[in-house]
């Protein structure tokens, strides 16, 4: 009967350690996003962490009739993304991310968590490629 408890025990273990992975650090998902950076701030009260918004463009809903938001919330683990990003607030910008299937505290208060900033660049501003006809 002790080594059926010892056996139990393990495999329980090795269940909630696989089930801790899958949810906190298996990447669900990955991708880019592109739009305004609206918002950017260092926050918490014990785990001090970079959380952000963007702004995308576009009104497009799955449902008819509906609005849908399109306000992309993302935390920050790298200081060096993070830099970066308080550098360009409010430029367009083209994001790098990787997704979760929860979050932790550490880590921040998003399942999203950007980790490269691809491009920068002023909002509204083009590099001449597209450019309005003269007439």
């Amino acid at each position: 009967m002790k080594k059926f408890g010892w056996i139990a025990g393990l495999i329980l273990v090795l269940v909630l350690g696989i089930f801790f992975w899958w949810k906190f650090y298996f990447v669900f998902g990955e991708g880019v996003k592109a739009g305004s950076l609206n918002y950017f701030v260092k926050k918490g009260v014990i785990f001090k962490t970079w959380e952000g918004r963007m702004v995308q463009e576009g009104f497009q809903s799955p449902t008819s009739g509906a609005l849908q938001s399109n306000e992309f919330r993302f935390s920050v683990t790298d200081p060096e993304v993070a830099a970066v990003l308080e550098r360009n607030s409010g430029k367009h910008l083209e994001l790098r991310y990787q997704e979760y299937n929860g979050m932790l505290p550490w880590r921040g208060t998003s399942v999203f968590v950007v980790t490269e900033v691809i491009n920068a660049s002023e909002s509204g501003k083009t590099d001449g490629s597209a450019l309005p006809y003269d007439n």
